[in-house]
């Protein structure tokens, strides 16, 4: 559950550091003025292959999963020193960019952060050119700000539909037959014809994660709460038919309201009253290592579409790398970076068995397309969900996410007025026209408007 947690942290962060990041003089490596107005600087790969690079993750499994593929860099590139630093970067990157004082070479970031801290990190648009084609265009887009590409894009995090294939089977639902959220309601009604007292469906009773699925389901259906130029988009008929969807749910009593994966939600998995629980990827988390008594009874699916052709999933969540304009060999961090996600051992040593995880890093995917490959996959059977082939259902759920666009440096802040106001809604005590008014009011008043 760390790393879970620690993805939650870091985005509800995300926008309250990103908002008051200043601007820095960029020094380092090489750098070309890409022309446009306010000529932002261009990394350049380097002409050089030996030095020493500082490399900021955070502690916990994927730190273990990096610092074990740098041997394999370096059997590759044995001149460059990595040194692999795990690190609060919610506590310390801000104030570090802003000093200049020993600046990294290269960060994880979220992708909610990327687009406020720009002024800070090289434009990767050269580097990443040979590349670009074949990274999912969602990731592109998030990382893309005023023409500059800011982070190189590590996970694509599919929504899938996540559910308990005893149970459905025992109570005679037929998961293949869920088409559109229209069947999913539908299926959720006729399970809980069969189990009296159960309630199907996953409602989400965190503001900050209820805000993050919404987003997953607008991006199916290819919006967000902010266009590219980050103006405010919520007040659509694409938001109120999800939220009228999540209503209809509380309405007829077919939804667990539970916060993810604290022990009310786990013990309604376990005891077989919500069965069907639409989220990321990496939920798969939860029968790998939290699940006692169901574990190897879930599978994932396709997410329902909004309407019967529609695209089968969404993003929810994510993170790149990023190079600070003041780390002294971001150059040679690029080519660290070059090699996990792009080079074939690379990104295998990252997704594939290991130390860590023995039978693959199966709470993602690569954004990679060619990495991406469902004929050639780089982790498949996972036992805890009965020995399903998860590469399979996740690398065709990622390839039909719509594009996106950048995080805005709000977006956190919004979660005081539209998290919470859909938290209200599922109280009762408002409506989905009255949250998304009511929410778009406040959030550009108090939050775009500040800007």
């Amino acid at each position: 559950m760390q790393r879970h947690l620690l993805r939650r942290r870091a985005l509800l962060a995300s926008a309250a550091l990103a908002a008051g990041a200043p601007a820095l003089a960029a020094c380092g490596p090489d750098i070309a003025s890409d022309g446009e107005s306010g000529g932002s600087s261009l990394l350049k790969a380097p002409d050089r292959t030996e030095g020493e690079i500082t490399i900021w993750d955070r502690s916990g499994d994927l730190f273990e999963v990096f610092e074990g593929v740098i041997a394999d860099f370096n059997a590759k590139y044995p001149d460059i020193t990595v040194n692999h630093v795990a690190v609060d970067i919610d506590a310390k990157l801000q104030n570090t960019l802003i000093t200049g004082a020993d600046v990294p070479d290269g960060v994880f970031l979220d992708d909610a952060k990327v687009g406020g801290f720009t002024d800070y990190l090289w434009d990767l648009s050269d580097v990443l050119a040979p590349y670009a084609a074949d990274i999912a265009q969602q990731k592109l887009d998030v990382n893309t700000v005023a023409g500059g590409v800011y982070g190189v894009p590590f996970d694509l995090d599919p929504g899938l539909l996540f559910y308990n294939a005893t149970a459905l089977e025992a109570a005679g639902i037929d998961v293949a037959a869920i088409a559109t959220y229209d069947d999913l309601l539908q299926a959720a009604r006729d399970y809980q014809a069969a189990v009296p007292g159960s309630a199907p469906i996953h409602l989400e009773q965190s503001a900050f994660l209820g805000q993050l699925q919404l987003e997953m389901y607008a991006s199916q259906l290819g919006t967000s709460i902010a266009d590219a130029d980050g103006a405010l988009r919520l007040d659509t008929p694409e938001f109120e038919r999800i939220l009228t969807f999540l209503d209809t749910i509380r309405s007829e009593g077919l939804g667990t309201r539970a916060e993810y994966l604290t022990p009310t939600d786990i013990a309604e998995l376990d005891n077989g009253n919500q069965v069907f629980y639409p989220w990321a990827i990496w939920f798969s988390f939860a029968p790998q290592q939290v699940l006692t008594e169901t574990a190897g009874d879930w599978r994932a699916a396709q997410l329902p579409a909004w309407d019967a052709g529609g695209a089968r999933s969404g993003a929810m969540g994510g993170s790149s790398f990023v190079l600070p304009k003041d780390g002294p060999n971001a150059d040679l961090a690029w080519l660290f970076y070059e090699f996990l996600m792009f080079d074939e051992a690379g990104y295998t040593a990252v997704w594939g068995p290991g130390d860590v995880y023995p039978e693959g890093l199966a709470t993602s995917i690569p954004s990679y397309t060619p990495a991406a490959d469902p004929a050639k996959p780089l982790y498949t059977e996972i036992t805890a969900l009965g020995g399903q082939d998860l590469w399979t259902v996740a690398t065709e759920a990622g390839a039909q996410i719509p594009g996106g666009t950048p995080t805005p440096a709000w977006w956190a802040g919004a979660v005081d007025y539209l998290g919470n106001n859909v938290q209200r809604m599922l109280d009762g005590d408002m409506t989905p026209q009255e949250v998304l008014a009511q929410s778009s009011e406040d959030i550009q008043t108090n939050l775009v408007d500040r800007q």
